[in-house]
């Protein structure tokens, strides 16, 4: 009789620029790794400098996956997310491997461990009108208007968290009830996978801003302005659109247009950086994970192996 094998996942969580990347190819090196990629960005195709997304030898030796699946002008949802890593976390178990699960959207790790809420699905015309009165009178304005009607969801949002204001808002205008109440009200179908989660959380905050620094800066010199150029000539896109809400693509766009020099791009892009990275570990800080490890320590990797090699034994 063949006895049937449970899947189980690890989850490398960490900020941008926190070296997930450098970690699972290490891994990679001493276990059967498969990576399913934890990260909004990196499913566009085409974007590949502004993601710094894994390519060549790094694939071919870690395979990758949710890793270039969507084109630009298209959607992808945390409801996708948990449906494809579940399935994923199957396959690859099935091939004798071991799912890695690493980025550092945190609603897709929320998604996949905690369920999903049964909210409206996408209206097209009244987000058309919230990105009007955006584009009439700022973002800002709109998460001040969220704050009118639903003070708990806006309260966890930066004012300029635009495409999670806009949900929230679409969400108030459908239904008539805040996003809030309606995910209380919800019984979220929590995974039954197990998985040991381990997060990235530097010590020392300046460090990771300097790291923002230096890989942004690379970025622009390995073309970052091209590939928003090519983006913008090949694709109908907007700065409204998921995919060019992703940091640097935005910054890149306007610089694009004009608004600013390129000094003011790097200085721009990187603060945006440290905005989400600020975010990612706000939402890393709020959550009850266990193994918590400074990217920067010199032991963090060994440490990380050891507790990686005793949950999968």
């Amino acid at each position: 009789m063949t006895k049937t094998i449970k899947p189980t996942a690890i989850f490398l969580l960490g900020p941008t620029a926190a070296g997930k990347t450098q970690i699972c190819l290490e891994l990679s090196k001493e276990l059967p790794i498969e990576v399913i990629s934890v990260d909004s960005a990196l499913v566009y195709r085409h974007m590949n400098i502004g993601t710094a997304k894994p390519i060549g030898e790094e694939l071919t030796n870690c395979p990758h996956h949710l890793v270039d699946i969507i084109d630009p002008n298209e959607h992808y949802s945390a409801a996708k997310f948990k449906n494809d890593a579940e399935r994923l976390i199957e396959e690859i178990t099935l091939r004798g491997a071991i799912p890695l699960l690493a980025g550092g959207t945190m609603m897709y790790y929320k998604a996949f461990k905690e369920g999903l809420n049964k909210l409206p699905e996408r209206n097209t015309q009244i987000r058309n009108e919230i990105e009007i009165d955006a584009r009439k009178h700022g973002w800002q304005y709109i998460h001040k208007k969220l704050r009118e009607i639903d003070p708990e969801t806006a309260n966890r949002l930066s004012p300029n968290d635009s495409q999670r204001i806009q949900r929230a808002m679409e969400v108030f205008q459908v239904t008539g009830q805040p996003m809030s109440k309606l995910i209380l009200k919800e019984s979220p179908n929590k995974t039954d996978i197990e998985t040991l989660d381990i997060a990235l959380i530097p010590e020392n905050r300046a460090i990771l801003h300097d790291c923002i620094a230096r890989r942004f800066i690379g970025m622009i010199e390995q073309g970052l302005v091209d590939e928003v150029i090519n983006l913008k000539k090949n694709w109908n896109l907007t700065l409204e659109m998921p995919s060019m809400r992703c940091v640097g693509y935005r910054q890149t766009w306007e610089f694009l247009e004009n608004k600013y020099d390129e000094a003011s791009l790097i200085e721009k892009g990187c603060a945006a950086t440290r905005q989400l990275a600020k975010r990612q570990l706000t939402w890393l800080r709020s959550l009850t994970i266990k193994h918590v490890f400074d990217p920067y320590a010199n032991n963090t990797l060994s440490e990380i192996k050891e507790l990686t090699k005793k949950f999968v034994r």
